[in-house]
């Protein structure tokens, strides 16, 4: 038998072409992109603003869609358009189209369910009506006698961060689901203990924590400006210290960087703001959780807060820091983590004119490289490694080249057989 049935001097993979996809071929069928992403009231909104340069941003699991659609609507606006080249935290807003079909599920769970509440679409700018319940963009009005102890949830969709959401922030209710994609039916719950413990477990590292990285990880929220202010503060008043970071998508490598953070605190959508942080080198924590570690006036209650709204004052979850007596400031508890005793000095309220003066940034201009150094700017500046330079301006712009094609079959130093 010849040996060429197993094995070649494998030239002819060289000289063998290569099938390329056509990268407008994405996984919504083209019949299909007309209604689930709106082509003619895009259309309609960008021809309305008088808009030349349009750019899109998708959420990560839908850009293999993004060529065909900007292709659609350059043909109808005559807009040039511009796909975003970077990845969003994810996608967490809620499917109107989807949603514009639930008065077919409402009318036939009402049959058998007289006292069901169907949840509809909210935005953050309406005014919430009384008794009104809002969570995730979307809004229901239960019975305020019976919530949420009497209350069952039935969410219709795929399993992903909303449900997780849900399911923790009220832990106690029995929640079933359905995927409409799969046609699966199920009762939801199962690790929901886990997942609780898991936060409790987050708050007291939070506890322990001396320097706390808040993350901003929305700049599309409102009052996310106030949840900054207001977490500083009371990072403050517990006796700690912070640094705010603002890096787009997180991701292990890029927290890494900072040795000096015990724990970070993230800022973000209520979607997303409960991030998994089991492949990072420190935890990440939410406001909500950050605070029931800082206000001694706060007690985890067993259920998460997602929504920063309601941590600030006039929010439905608002505590306010107490008034600490000086010869009070300086307490000491045990760690329920490490099991040493730990110490607490909480600090009084800071103004306007101190929080300014004890900024921690550098200040930088053209004659001097460091006009004055925080303690956040005097760490990074012993550092070997001080992050990117952007060099603004000064980076030519260049078009993007075809890389090489091919299958390598040696490296240079391999030696030849």
């Amino acid at each position: 038998m010849s040996s060429a049935l197993f094995s070649s001097d494998a030239e002819n993979v060289i000289h063998r072409p290569l099938s390329t996809p056509d990268v407008g071929a994405g996984k919504c069928p083209e019949g299909f992109l007309e209604e689930i992403y709106e082509i003619q009231r895009t259309v309609q909104f960008i021809q309305e603003k008088g808009a030349k340069k349009v750019a899109l941003q998708f959420p990560d699991e839908l850009l293999v869609d993004s060529v065909r659609i900007a292709r659609k609507l350059e043909d109808a606006t005559g807009a040039k358009i511009y796909i975003l080249g970077d990845t969003s935290y994810g996608s967490c807003c809620v499917d109107e189209v989807a949603a514009e079909h639930v008065g077919e599920l409402e009318s036939r769970l009402a049959q058998i369910y007289p006292g069901v509440v169907v949840s509809q679409l909210s935005l953050v700018s309406d005014v919430p009506s009384s008794g009104e319940v809002r969570r995730f963009g979307r809004s229901f009005s239960p019975d305020p006698t019976l919530w949420p102890d009497a209350y069952s949830f039935f969410y219709v969709g795929a399993e992903g961060p909303t449900l997780s959401n849900l399911l923790l922030t009220w832990p106690r209710c029995p929640f079933f689901s359905f995927n409409p994609e799969t046609g699966e039916g199920r009762k939801e719950g199962l690790n929901v203990n886990r997942a609780l413990m898991k936060r409790f477990y987050l708050i007291e590292k939070a506890r322990d924590a001396q320097v706390v990285g808040i993350l901003v990880g929305t700049l599309g929220v409102s009052d996310y400006l106030s949840a900054l202010s207001h977490l500083k503060d009371v990072i403050h008043r517990a006796g700690k210290k912070s640094y705010m970071l603002s890096m787009g998508k997180l991701n292990p490598a890029k927290l890494a960087n900072f040795l000096e953070v015990d724990i970070f605190v993230l800022v973000a959508c209520a979607e997303n703001s409960m991030l998994d942080s089991s492949e990072f080198y420190r935890p990440i924590v939410t406001p909500d959780e950050m605070e029931v570690a800082c206000n001694p006036a706060r007690e985890w209650s067993g259920c998460c807060i997602t929504e920063f709204r309601e941590l600030l004052p006039g929010g439905s979850a608002h505590v306010p820091f107490p008034d600490i007596d000086p010869q009070d400031a300086d307490r000491t508890d045990v760690s329920l983590i490490t099991g040493d005793l730990r110490s607490i000095r909480f600090s009084a309220l800071e103004t306007s004119e101190e929080r300014t003066t004890g900024t921690a940034l550098a200040q930088r201009n053209s004659e001097t490289a460091v006009a004055e150094l925080g303690p956040a700017a005097s760490f990074l500046s012993s550092r070997s490694w001080q992050g990117l330079d952007k060099s603004l301006g000064q980076t030519p712009v260049v078009k993007a080249v075809e890389g090489r094609r091919g299958i390598a079959i040696a490296y240079d130093d391999e030696a030849p057989n």
